[in-house]
Order: structure tokens, then sequence, then C-alpha cells
């Protein structure tokens, strides 16, 4: 699951607009979802293994977006705050 979020961008989508990109990872998650039902409801152990693989896969994928704005918000801070001219010692 890394590597299709790596191949598709985790952080910037590759060659599709932001709304395709969305609309993608929406199909993703609901197909996840009817294969984690299937997988419990029949007691598929294969099948609830590599969804345990693809759930860690995704869960580092979102880790590494949330990394990603965490660090642009960092950024934008500063760049805020080099912006503000610093009061004088006495506010002159």
């Amino acid at each position: 699951m890394l590597g299709v979020l790596v191949g598709i961008g985790i952080n910037q989508p590759r060659g599709i607009s932001i709304k395709r990109w969305c609309y993608g990872y929406l199909t993703i998650s609901i197909m996840f979802d009817i294969l984690v039902v299937l997988a419990l409801l029949n007691q598929y152990a294969w099948l609830m293994e590599t969804l345990l693989g693809l759930s860690a896969g995704a869960a580092t994928g979102l880790a590494i977006h949330v990394a990603h704005h965490i660090l642009e918000e960092d950024e934008h801070d500063e760049k805020a705050e080099t912006k503000k001219e610093k009061p004088l010692i006495f506010g002159f």
C-alpha cells in the first residue's frame, strides 16, 4: 500500500488533478472496507493477513503525509515571524 501511495504521490498527486486523486483514494478506501467485511465474515486468514499488511502501509503513508504538512506549517510560521518587526527594547 505504501508503494501504491508513493506511486500516485503521497503529498502531491503525480499526473492527475487533486479531485481525481481524491476520488481514487476514496475508491481504494471503499474497496478496502468491503474486503475487510468479507474477510471477517468468511474468516479468510490469508485475506486478513493481507489487509493487515495493507493497513500498515497505509498508516505509514498517512504518517509521511502528516509529517509533510507539519513541516509546511513550521515553514509558514517561520516566515510569518520573520515578516513581523521585532519591537525594540522600549517599544519604539
